[in-house]
């Protein structure tokens, strides 16, 4: 009877526990596939999108998680911000970190949360234009996967104002309260609104309609004026029309006066890493005498560094539109120095964007006059937990030159 008894328990007792066992199983993985730091979405995820799509289906495919919050987040912000030496003042507001993500990627905001919840201290919507439009026509992104590196021509493919406009209101009324301290809705972050012109828009009304319609909702308003794919754009870099244009942008804001949250969203113009030094040199004045905010250098370029770049394919390195990637880091990086010669005088601040991938480029632009960084190809191609690698990285070597990020911005030109 007893050895029944022993024999009926040793067959009964495994199946709960096999059972509890698998839900076990069940959780943590659910738990590491939340988890950005999660090597599967940069070694596993990510390369099947690739494999799958081409560049601009896998584009929608990551918003389309993202939008219905299918996407894993930083589990540790919180709790290892390393803001002790990551922490920085702009526009009132001190970030988290000097991660930001740049215009591009998420261009009708529809993933704003899930972006933020990446780690970002600072997330770019658009652009935006004021009518909805197609872009160019398809194809029109190319992966360079040799390089990390992507040629686009998409054109300001856009919903127009008024949808996201919508999106934006909807998104306010559900996560306002009182003691919101930004458009972010999360301590230590910013939201900014990218705002572009349709093809055959008007160089001037596309603008400050969009200062007026979308202002509201954002701590940053920026003034694209670089994207090589609207024709006649970066014809606005000019020192007459860029002066014009972001002197009335400005007496626009002025007249909005307040976002939703009673802040004046400041006004920066991003440029193109295609500049000779006498061209940036203009548009540093332009910028000091419209007395906008900062300046966001670069945009995509239209150069092709073929010395630089691993892809043989000379149809696909010449396919017309502009590149990003790893490939474009030393020619925003130039660029910023020769911008930050030019602005040092002044309280513009400089954010820093093109090619970076890892801590040690977000210090190189930091040093060269950065007060905070965008990034996007990179975060394309690793996925989610670059966002923190990135943080971790810049963190340690910050700790091993024993100064803080705020230390060290522009330290090659004092």
């Amino acid at each position: 009877m007893s050895i029944y008894c022993l024999y009926l328990q040793s067959s009964i007792i495994p199946g709960p526990i096999l059972f509890i066992g698998g839900i076990g199983v069940v959780v943590a993985g659910g738990y590491y596939m939340l988890d950005a730091r999660s090597a599967f979405h940069e070694y596993v995820l990510c390369p099947l999108i690739r494999t799958f799509t081409d560049g601009e289906q896998g584009h929608k495919l990551g918003i389309f998680f993202m939008k219905y919050g299918l996407s894993p987040r930083l589990l540790d912000e919180g709790i290892n911000d390393q803001s002790d030496v990551l922490g920085v003042e702009v526009f009132g507001t001190k970030l988290r970190n000097p991660i930001g993500l740049a215009a591009g990627l998420d261009k009708d905001g529809e993933a704003i949360e899930s972006l933020f919840n990446c780690g970002f201290s600072y997330v770019e919507i658009g652009s935006i234009t004021p009518e909805p439009q197609p872009g160019n026509p398809k194809p029109r992104f190319f992966r360079l996967p040799r390089d990390d590196a992507v040629i686009n021509r998409y054109g300001f493919n856009s919903s127009g104002h008024f949808n996201v406009l919508a999106t934006l209101k909807l998104r306010f009324n559900k996560l306002f309260n009182a003691n919101a301290p930004s458009n972010a809705f999360k301590d230590g972050k910013l939201l900014g609104i990218n705002l572009g012109k349709n093809k055959f828009g008007d160089e001037i009304s596309d603008y400050t309609k969009g200062v007026e319609r979308l202002g509201p909702y954002a701590d940053v308003l920026v003034i694209n004026v670089s994207s090589p794919n609207t024709p006649g754009l970066r014809d606005l870099q000019s020192e007459e029309k860029l002066t014009n244009l972001l002197t009335t942008v400005v007496k626009q804001r002025d007249t909005l006066g307040t976002n939703l949250l009673g802040k004046k969203p400041p006004v920066l113009v991003k440029v193109a890493p295609d500049l000779t030094e006498p061209e940036i040199e203009s548009i540093a004045n332009s910028a000091k005498e419209a007395r906008v905010d900062g300046i966001i250098i670069s945009n995509t370029t239209i150069q092709r560094p073929v010395e630089k770049l691993l892809t043989t394919d000379s149809q696909l390195i010449n396919q017309t539109g502009g590149l990003s990637g790893k490939p474009l880091k030393p020619i925003a990086l130039q660029a910023l120095r020769t911008l930050r010669k030019y602005t040092k005088d002044s309280n513009l601040v400089l954010v820093g964007c093109g090619g970076i991938s890892s801590g040690k480029d977000a210090l190189e632009f930091g040093k060269a006059g950065a007060t905070f960084i965008e990034l996007y190809t990179a975060f394309a191609y690793k996925g989610p937990g670059l966002v923190a690698k990135i943080r971790d990285e810049l963190a340690a070597e910050l700790r091993k030159e024993g100064k803080t990020w705020e230390q060290i911005i522009g330290e090659e030109n004092k």
